[in-house]
């Protein structure tokens, strides 16, 4: 009887632990099949490559502001956008994300429950991306938080204190890109609820950036000798491979704005590029008019407006609508740059005339030209969908504006925001860094 007991409990038991490891596999299984349908492996190396491209782009930014200051200023223009790669990177991690994609609050900003990456994970996240890793999606977005305060030092090159910089970006990114980016990108935020479109930054990179930049222009003041003095770009050269980079990492910016590799990436690439080479024609065809000469700098500029004018619009439309759009961008952007000279504001490198013009430009047209047959997510073009856009850019540039202008008034307050007048003529490259860009 003992025998025959010890032998049934042991069969029991073997078929228990045979259980056992039948649940384990079929489990190890089923976990496996699961992550190959939330993670898609060509998404997830395309929007690597993406995220790659998107941060080689404030390099290239460094490189197209740095060669159009005067030479005692190259090495502390470029500075103030490769620094941003350091700052915005632990304020992202930090806290940035969280606000600005994090659970919802009041359809404003979000909560802090994603702080330091908590729950940010290598799962997808599908309100966000249902395909490539949530940490994925987190460093692509965090490629355009470094860019766009970088955008903002070219309407202030060539006079603005480091130190007081440093404590401009991360205000700056705290209170104005974080809830910007969750009103237009972030689940339940307002601007997304009403419908507006911002396929890959119009508002929140370009708008966002450009109307903060005039704030800063009104409290610092015009550089010394303006108006009285030439100033020409010291390294046009320089600016011509930064144009470069920045158009080769615009694909990345805007084809990986799709967040997935196939056909509406496919149609954001090839838009992008038809409205930046139409914006260069635009361009240099007003200044040939206007001038009578076309410049190398304005073939650039236009290169860069038509790219800004079409980055909002980039997901959405068709090429022949990008081909207008970039024609509009470039003749546009082109008498809003030269307008400043008769308004004598001191927008150094030309980013409210850019990027702000264009952007805004962009907005507009994407309600006007936007199609669900490109995009059956997004919107067909409407005066319903165009006033929507309006009522968008308007309150991102109010916004973006009065508290910019509080915060560099406060930093102007506590710590002056420009340089002295000797700095200022010494240069930013000796005075703020002790360093010189050339030494012949």
């Amino acid at each position: 009887m003992k025998k025959f007991l010890f032998l049934l409990f042991s069969c029991i038991m073997l078929v228990f632990m045979f259980d056992m490891v039948q649940a384990k596999e079929i489990s190890k299984e089923v976990a496996v099949v699961e992550s190959q349908t939330q993670i898609n492996l060509a998404d997830t190396a395309f929007m690597l490559i993406c995220t790659a491209l998107v941060m080689f782009m404030t390099p290239g930014l460094a490189l197209f502001y740095g060669g159009m200051v005067r030479r005692k200023n190259v090495l502390g223009t470029m500075m103030q956008s490769f620094v941003a790669l350091g700052i915005a990177t632990i304020i992202w991690f930090a806290y940035g994300y969280s606000l600005a994609f994090g659970p919802d609050i009041g359809h404003i900003i979000g909560s802090l429950k994603w702080a330091f990456l908590d729950n940010v994970g290598l799962k997808p996240n599908p309100t966000y991306s249902s395909t490539i890793p949530h940490q994925l999606f987190m460093a692509f977005q965090m490629m355009f938080a470094i860019l766009t305060p970088a955008l903002i030092t070219g309407a202030f090159a060539e006079r603005f204190k480091f130190k007081s910089f440093i404590i401009f970006l991360v205000a700056w990114l705290t209170v104005v890109y974080c809830p910007v980016a969750h009103w237009v990108w972030g689940d339940n935020g307002w601007i997304k609820n009403l419908g507006g479109l911002d396929f890959a930054g119009g508002l929140v990179v370009h708008i966002a950036s450009a109307s903060s930049a005039f704030a800063a222009i009104l409290v610092l003041g015009i550089r010394r000798g303006y108006h009285r003095e030439a100033m020409p770009p010291h390294n046009l050269p320089i600016t011509l491979i930064g144009t470069a980079l920045l158009w080769f990492g615009w694909f990345g910016f805007n084809a990986g704005s799709a967040l997935c590799a196939g056909q509406l990436a496919t149609s954001a690439f090839v838009v992008t590029h038809i409205a930046a080479g139409a914006a260069i024609v635009s361009w240099i065809f007003s200044e040939w008019l206007y001038r009578g000469k076309a410049t190398v700098l304005g073939a650039l500029s236009g290169a860069v407006a038509g790219l800004v004018a079409i980055t909002p619009a980039s997901g959405f439309v068709s090429p022949v609508s990008a081909f207008i759009i970039g024609i509009a961008g470039g003749a546009v952007c082109f008498f809003a740059v030269n307008l400043k000279e008769r308004l004598g504001y001191d927008d150094s490198l030309d980013v409210i005339g850019i990027h702000g013009v264009g952007g805004f430009l962009g907005a507009l047209l994407t309600g006007i030209f936007a199609s669900i047959i490109v995009n059956p997510d997004g919107a067909e073009g409407s005066v319903r969908l165009l006033k929507i856009q309006i009522i968008s850019s308007i309150v991102v540039i109010l916004y973006t504006f009065i508290v910019s202008f509080i915060i560099l008034k406060i930093i102007d307050k506590f710590s002056n925001l420009r340089v002295s007048d000797r700095e200022e003529l010494q240069g930013l490259d000796l005075s703020q860094h002790g360093e010189s860009g050339y030494r012949f």
